[in-house]
């Protein structure tokens, strides 16, 4: 009953309605188990945001802790408090009460994997320092039994100054019932007692702290300690500005601290060698032979095995993304258009009712539709997190990527843009630096996602005979070529920002590879569950807002002289014909009335306004105002050019294919040569256009720079490429 107990979330955990009385900071190493540990603590009731002015997620979650509610902030993971990117700085500066917005927290909840004690005593001391209560939640407790680890929890607490120590699983719940316990208390506790790990370094920094205070600067001992420490990444990270005489004051006191050995280097050297005598303290392990287990990791870390899974995984993924989300989409594509119809039929032929099918279903519908590609693509990265295998196919492919200025973790995002770039660009967020996280963001669009496929498929069957070159057919080798088109695109594109713009060092990639683990059911669950309420939140109200747009656009203003001439002609067809003969009359008549419209619409007259800036590739005014219509999503091309062509939304692929190679200019020459058909694919290769894509860089790079960068660079780039090959090839 008590193990039952410890598992089951407390009633009062999802009913919070009461305000807060204090903060408590979760804290912890990356892979420590610190989400996992956060969720199993708030449940459901979780919020996510951005902290300002940077693209970090700001998690916070409220809970009730005995009758306490509390408010629980999921700080981004840290090492130290030396920070050595944005994640950390944001941890850092949290922690310190540095981010507009924050309070300083009122205790911490210290998150230590127990696999890894040694790694986690180096942030555990430092935390220790701040002078805020603070508990340990000593993770993946099961795993350390299993290891042969043995560790005392009472000694362990003793050389941390009397912190709490509590060994859990958060796959389990086991051990939450007494976290649970000690959190309704934690904020009355009192800090820990000193920690000693550096006896010098804490009196210099006493010292200076009051001689601080007399001249006006309020800083916290432990902020006087990593001036001392750390002073070339001081200034970055939001410390108060200091007067001159305190930074000499200040340079003084380091030069009589450290000589002329560097800062960081002496203080590692002094917290490791506490460290060392606290595991010899409260950690034992027996030598058990290795299990299986331990043999199959090992094995499945050597270069060839980690090679051969990386490749069977992302197999796997792509597989899943493209193959499992078709039949998902097909019933969402089908759902919504059985809406459209059953909305069409209700209401009377009109503007309303091409309002609610055109613009309103159909918007959604372009929405959703994107929904279970990013629901199995965000459930595999998230499992491949939890289960710790993502660090080491990051690891794996890192030398590669560093050729072109980036790091193993831009790989996923990349290969995921295959699928769609809005949710590859969102999973950049692995990436800490922000240099290669823009570097990576930018390059992602140029990867061929599934939009693009559609007119891939409708140009290439048009206009590229069907025909062997030795085993190889012609058509599916333009497809791959446009495929290798993309990625040459967006590797250019990286190694270009990376050597310009983004010049800097060469990326560091250092991690500590997480053990193999089985994922938390409910972590997972709840990362997706937060995964798709971000996607349809921040990129599903612009898809839609844009879709009502094009709608208007395509449909203002109406003339009365193209209805006029529509309801003669169907008069004389229905006086004249009848049967099969009449029902192909009529739709011919429908099409043709569409079309007209469509030339004198606010979106034909663009196209007819535009035409001479595209006349160099080639593109009459109908393919511009298609081009127009598909930026703000380049899957509505097919549709635009259906209606432009006077097809209509129900003609297939074949029958737009047909009239597009009848197509011609007013002299009789055809519009689509193969000069430029090509260069036409080479644009949509390279060129932005997905409204979505734009907003999520806005997002992620929390500036317009970037995505109207990313727009224009792209732009011209695939304007210059099918202007050339057109130019070239007539």
């Amino acid at each position: 009953m008590a193990s039952r107990a410890e598992t089951a979330i407390p009633i009062e955990a999802l009913t919070v309605t009461r305000k807060a009385v204090a903060t408590i900071a979760v804290v912890g190493n990356p892979n420590a188990g610190k989400s996992s540990v956060f969720n199993r603590l708030t449940g459901m009731r979780q919020k996510t945001a951005n902290y300002p002015g940077v693209t970090v997620e700001r998690r916070t979650g409220r809970a009730t802790f005995g009758r306490l509610p509390l408010d629980l902030i999921d700080l981004p993971g840290t090492y130290s408090l030396t920070p050595n990117s944005t994640d950390e700085l944001i941890a850092v500066n949290v922690l310190f009460g540095r981010v507009p917005g924050t309070p300083r927290p009122d205790a911490i909840l210290a998150v230590i994997d127990a696999t890894r004690l040694y790694q986690g005593l180096y942030l555990l001391q430092q935390l220790a320092e701040l002078g805020l209560p603070m508990a340990v939640a000593l993770t993946m407790s099961d795993a350390a039994e299993r290891a042969g680890l043995k560790i005392d929890v009472q000694r362990l607490s003793e050389r941390l100054g009397g912190v709490a120590v509590y060994p859990v699983v958060a796959t389990t719940g086991r051990g939450f019932g007494a976290l649970r316990e000690a959190l309704a208390k934690l904020v009355e506790t009192p800090p820990p007692g000193p920690v000693n790990a550096w006896q010098e370094l804490r009196s210099t920094a006493e010292r200076l702290e009051e001689r601080f205070a007399r001249s006006g600067a309020k800083l916290h001992r432990a902020e006087i300690e990593r001036l001392l420490v750390d002073e070339a990444g001081a200034g970055e990270g939001g410390a108060p500005p200091l007067a001159d005489h305190l930074r000499a004051e200040l340079a003084a006191a380091r030069a009589a601290l450290f000589g002329g050995e560097p800062p960081l280097a002496a203080e590692a050297r002094r917290r490791y060698a506490w460290i060392r005598d606290t595991l010899a303290e409260v950690q034992s392990a027996s030598s058990p032979l290795a299990s299986r287990t331990a043999q199959l990791v090992d094995w499945i870390n050597r270069p060839w095995p980690s090679t051969a899974l990386f490749v069977l995984a992302m197999f796997i993924v792509f597989q899943a993304v493209f193959a499992w989300a078709t039949y998902f989409q097909d019933w969402i594509d089908v759902g919504m258009s059985n809406l459209g119809t059953v909305v069409a039929g209700a209401l009377p032929e009109g503007m309303l009712s091409s309002f609610l099918v055109d613009g309103v279903i159909a918007g959604v519908g372009s929405v959703i539709v994107f929904l279970p590609q990013i629901l199995i693509l965000f459930l595999f990265i998230i499992v491949m997190e939890d289960t710790g295998y993502l660090a080491r196919a990051a690891f794996l492919v890192d030398r590669a990527m560093r050729t072109v200025g980036l790091s193993g973790q831009s790989v996923i995002p990349l290969l995921s843009s295959f699928a769609c770039a809005v949710p590859s660009i969102m999973a950049t967020r692995v990436i800490p630096q922000r240099r290669d996280r823009i570097a990576t963001i930018l390059a992602a669009p140029f990867m061929t996602c599934s939009a693009r496929l559609p007119v891939y498929a409708l140009l290439i069957a048009a206009f590229v005979p069907s025909r062997q070159v030795g085993v190889v057919n012609l058509q599916g080798l333009v497809l791959f070529g446009l495929y290798a088109l993309g990625i040459a695109g967006g590797i250019g594109t990286a190694l270009l920002l990376r050597r310009s713009a983004l010049r800097g060092e060469n990326p560091t990639f250092i991690l500590t590879l997480p053990e193999f683990r089985v994922p938390n059911v409910r972590t997972v669950l709840m990362k997706l569950l937060d995964r798709v309420r971000v996607f349809l939140r921040r990129a599903g109200t612009v898809i839609f807002t844009v879709a009502v747009i094009v709608w208007a656009l395509a449909y203002f203003p109406r003339s009365e002289e193209v209805e006029q001439r529509r309801l003669e002609e169907t008069a004389a067809a229905e006086a004249t014909l009848e049967g099969e003969a009449l029902e192909a009359a009529l739709t011919d008549i429908e099409n043709r009335a569409a079309a007209d419209h469509l030339a004198q619409s606010w979106l034909g007259r663009a196209g007819q306004f535009v035409a001479p800036a595209f006349a160099p590739l080639g593109w009459d005014w109908r393919v511009s105002a298609a081009v127009i219509a598909g930026f703000p999503a380049r899957e509505v091309v097919v549709a635009v050019l259906g209606t432009i062509y006077a097809v209509g939304d129900e003609a297939d692929e074949q029958s737009l294919a047909s009239r597009l190679r009848a197509a011609t200019w007013p002299d009789g020459s055809p519009v689509f040569t193969l000069p430029m058909v090509l260069g036409l694919l080479v644009f949509y290769a390279w060129c932005l256009q997905c409204a979505a894509t734009l907003a999520v860089i806005r997002r992620e790079t929390n500036s317009w720079r970037w995505p109207l960068f990313a727009w224009a660079y792209m732009t011209t780039l695939g304007y210059t490429g099918a202007m050339l090959i057109y130019q070239i090839g007539s």
